[in-house]
């Protein structure tokens, strides 16, 4: 006997009597996160996806977008505290160090970066902060409150409102990308964005390009700042392998370490031998214009205890996620990471111990700041590795129509073709051009950094909106920023 006919529900055919022809058996076949709900004849359709993927953090929100060479890209960032002084200068610093064309051994291409701060932020006076204390438990709490009497002007504050920064593009060269219209570049975003959406935007790759982290950097220099001035947070990154120069383990002092000494060289490796040996290993391949990849090391001091929640928020897996959803990234390992299976248990366990000051600290940090998903108050230290940079040409500038003429006939002898598909499905050679990074990773420092800034401001609002509504055990936890980094709170907002 013939199984009978599984007929949908009387109220959803009424649902979908009224539907435009072909919406009908969309909304029934539909999975469940794309149904829409039709109410009366005269309302219109709702259709509802979450499947957007711009949108990162759960407290403070950065939301980027914008394209290489589309008009520009930028970042709308929500869930910022008030009254928190900030102007595009404060952006723009670390907006400098993400820029192209800032050396040799970067993509060529000229862009100022420069960032406008489109709203949430008013030029005002600043309120007063006057200390105060409460006691609990025989112990003295130090904490500020906002009193409105001080007059401080301020050229720029948050006012707790939405965000947005914008940064214009000035230098696209479209015609760049033309073979890529037609052919897939190996390894790069191209075919799976086909794949995904059936259409993209060929210049520049459109928003798997760099560019788009323009956003992130934004958003995680107002972080940092918050961050500083909160609890005395500090992080930093560098550049500790470029292909096979891998710079040692000992050779930099996770406690000591400063930004001028990563800056000092235009690989951002803080030890000069190395920086020059990374700097020519890049050389090397530039000129044939080939791509080698390598690593970036960061570390977070100062991180407060309790950063993190059990099972799926962990502090490292939110870190991993943040970190790899950069583009070009290719692995992650926080503390010990793979090197950390070489050890016994007795040889790799953080042993603890009580410090001079009374607080329960580990003698090793193999744990790499975070136990059980929480951060513990060690330093955070963590790596990200690159892949070379996917899309190589032979790179050479010329002018005038003889140079130019010359320019072509070198790039066929010397530019390298690679083996693809067309958009046709059809099996061709590709000769890509553009202006790309010989190697991402000098670059990607700053980038890392907003990230792990990103993933912290986050988990920082999370903890203080969970764990310091209701008074703490005085006994075993300490108030967020509440004697060590107040003065410096103080005097950072006045």
């Amino acid at each position: 006997m013939a199984a009978p006919v599984s007929q949908p529900p009387v109220a959803a055919r009424a649902s979908t009597r009224f539907l435009p022809r072909g919406l009908g058996a969309l909304q029934e076949s539909a999975p469940a996160s794309l149904r829409f709900s039709v109410g009366r004849r005269h309302r219109a359709a709702r259709l509802e996806v979450k499947a957007s993927g711009n949108v990162f953090g759960n407290y403070f929100q950065v939301s980027t977008y914008g394209e290489s060479h589309g008009g520009g890209v930028g970042c709308v960032i929500s869930g910022c505290p008030p009254r928190i002084p900030l102007t595009e200068a404060d952006m723009q610093v670390e907006l400098d160090r993400r820029r192209p064309g800032q050396s040799r051994i970067t993509t060529p291409r000229k862009e100022t970066d420069t960032c406008k701060i489109l709203s949430g932020t008013h030029e005002g006076m600043l309120p007063t902060l006057i200390e105060e204390k409460l006691f609990a438990n025989n112990n003295a709490l130090i904490f500020f409150q906002w009193h409105d009497n001080s007059g401080v002007f301020s050229a720029g504050m948050t006012t707790g409102t939405p965000i947005h920064v914008f940064v214009p593009n000035t230098d696209q060269r479209g015609g760049d990308y033309s073979e890529m219209a037609k052919a897939y570049r190996p390894s790069h975003a191209d075919a799976t964005y086909d794949f995904k959406y059936g259409v993209r935007a060929v210049q520049g790759g459109g928003r798997s390009s760099a560019r788009e982290t323009i956003g992130r950097v934004a958003a995680g220099a107002l972080a940092k700042k918050i961050l500083k001035l909160k609890s005395g947070v500090e992080i930093l990154a560098f550049v500790s392998k470029v292909h096979q120069v891998v710079l040692p383990e000992d050779a930099v002092d996770y406690e000591t370490v400063t930004m001028e000494q990563i800056e000092s060289n235009i690989v951002r490796c803080p030890d000069p031998e190395y920086a020059e040996k990374m700097i020519a290993a890049i050389d090397k391949v530039r000129v044939r214009g080939d791509s080698i990849g390598g690593v970036v090391t960061c570390i977070a001091r100062n991180v407060p205890r309790g950063l993190g929640s059990p099972v799926f928020d962990k502090l490292e897996a939110e870190l991993a996620k943040a970190m790899l959803s950069l583009p070009a990234s290719k692995g992650f390992e926080i503390g010990s990471g793979f090197a950390g299976t070489d050890f016994t248990g007795s040889e790799h366990n953080d042993e603890f111990y009580m410090d001079e000051a009374g607080n329960v600290r580990t003698r090793t940090n193999r744990s790499g700041g975070v136990q059980g998903g929480i951060s513990n108050g060690e330093i955070i230290y963590f790596k990200v590795a690159f892949k070379p940079t996917a899309t190589i040409g032979f790179r050479f500038t010329t002018c005038g129509k003889l140079y130019s003429h010359l320019s072509e006939i070198l790039i066929s002898l010397f530019q390298k073709k690679q083996n693809t598909v067309s958009r046709e499905h059809q099996d061709v050679e590709l000769l890509a051009r553009g202006r790309h990074d010989p190697c991402v990773v000098p670059r990607a420092v700053p980038m890392v950094e907003s990230m792990a800034a990103l993933v912290l401001m986050d988990q920082l609002m999370a903890h203080i909106a969970q764990c310091e509504m209701f008074p703490l055990n005085l006994a075993l936890q300490e108030p967020i920023g509440s004697a060590s980094s107040a003065s410096e709170l103080a005097s950072n907002l006045l």
